[in-house]
């Protein structure tokens, strides 16, 4: 197998799905949703900002690529607002909750009725770190990002992201969502 570069788009041009598989049904998606609830993720806020405007989700699909160089993976719904904002800006920050920040979780999740927009930044300290984008104080873990590439994944844009700063802290606990619910684990 080699890896072909075609205008900036690195992909397996010569590989093919198993063609004994291609027609396959797959599962119906609440299916897909049920088994989903057993997997335990961590729970971040993806912010970013767009001219004067901050924006944000709480997500759970982000996932580390590489080390060198540093990448994230993040995939944000095409149906949210922050999802236009980080392709026009093409920054974002992934602030990786700690326990105690339940609350601004609900409240990104759109969780807490009457809470939208710029009132969501409200919750918890912002600040800002390389690019602009808006940085939990208190995070486990805030991580900086410059948007390098973008994926059309169905219902998702996946992005891409090259990390230019990062935060941490290293006491607490860490919010992850399992099963439906929000919960704490020791670090």
């Amino acid at each position: 197998m080699t890896l072909t570069v075609t205008r900036d788009i690195n992909q397996l041009l010569d590989w093919t799905p198993n063609a004994g598989l291609a027609d396959a049904p797959t599962v119906p998606s609440g299916d897909h949703k049920q088994g989903m609830r057993h997997v335990a993720a961590s729970v971040s806020i993806i912010a970013t900002r767009d001219g004067d405007r901050r924006l944000g989700l709480t997500a759970t699909a982000v996932c580390s690529v590489t080390a060198d160089p540093p990448r994230l993976v993040v995939f944000v719904n095409k149906n949210v607002a922050a999802d236009e904002a980080i392709l026009n800006s093409g920054i974002l920050c992934v602030n990786v909750l700690a326990g105690d920040q339940e609350e601004t979780a609900r409240v990104f999740a759109g969780m807490v009725e009457g809470v939208q927009g710029e009132a969501r930044f409200a919750y918890g300290g912002w600040d800002t770190l390389a690019t602009g984008a808006p940085v939990l104080r208190g995070a486990l873990a805030n991580f900086d990002c410059r948007v390098v590439k973008v994926f059309d994944e169905s219902t998702h844009h996946a992005f891409l992201c090259e990390v230019l700063a990062t935060r941490e802290r290293d006491d607490g606990q860490a919010l992850i969502y399992l099963n439906g619910a929000f919960r704490r684990i020791d670090q």
